[in-house]
């Protein structure tokens, strides 16, 4: 199969403003992203979407290809990224002769992933028969056990359980979705208005390497994480 790899990155972060181009350990977030995404022996090409002339100019800078702008309606804090993937993906088809079968979607948010993480949800994608691998890491909150919502004043369990649940191990196992890549067929995208309208499966990811950074307190954990395991990152120079 033949994949490209989709990062978007618009301006106008509200949780850590010029978040996409903030330097982590001297290297902007969207750098991360590009830089791991050139050890996919898989991936012919690297396109970043964004309407940021400046983010544009550093991902040009880092190596990947921003062959449009991308248009205003879809660079709103309510604009749905699936329609971003779509976008793209009719622009590739109609402007690009390279022909592709699944997208590669890096988020800028999730600089501390490793290749092997990419690689392993690659290769669920092509062994199994599903339209998109999503990737998770466990849990912290359990919505059968620790995980409430308030009802007239009064807490409940988001999901009450059937019989009672003492321990937070004797309830089902949950995860949270990350963003530290997705696969997704391109026709997918194409014929479908989101992720889970299809088959998924997922890639459990540690987390460590799943920290998606959205303000600036997760922004200081990635640090922390780079300083005391630097030798493990190894997406840190152009």
């Amino acid at each position: 199969m033949k994949y490209i790899v989709l990062i978007c990155a618009r301006a106008g972060s509200k949780g850590l403003p010029g978040k996409n181009i903030k330097p982590l350990n001297g290297v902007p977030l969207i750098g991360w992203s590009i830089n791991v995404a050139k050890k996919i022996n898989r991936v012919s090409r690297i396109f970043v979407t964004t309407d940021s002339q400046e983010i544009a100019e550093i991902a040009l800078e880092y190596g990947a290809e921003v062959p449009f702008m991308r248009p205003k309606e879809l660079s709103k804090d309510s604009s749905p990224e699936w329609l971003v993937w779509r976008h793209a993906i009719n622009y590739f088809e109609k402007n690009n002769s390279e022909i592709f079968d699944a997208i590669v979607v890096l988020p800028v948010t999730a600089p501390l992933r490793s290749v092997d993480d990419i690689n392993k949800c690659i290769d669920l994608f092509e062994s199994e028969d599903v339209d998109s691998v999503i990737t998770v890491s466990e849990a912290r909150r359990n919505p059968y056990f620790n995980m409430i919502v308030n009802n007239n004043n009064y807490a409940s369990l988001v999901i009450p359980p059937t019989s009672q649940i003492k321990r937070r191990q004797d309830a089902p196992e949950v995860f949270d979705m990350t963003t530290v890549a997705y696969i997704v067929n391109k026709d997918f995208v194409k014929n479908h208005d989101g992720i889970f309208e299809g088959k998924v499966q997922s890639v459990v990811i540690p987390q460590e390497r799943a920290i998606d950074i959205d303000d600036l307190t997760d922004f200081k954990i990635a640090e922390f994480f780079l300083k005391d395991n630097e030798e493990k990152y190894q997406f840190k120079n152009k």
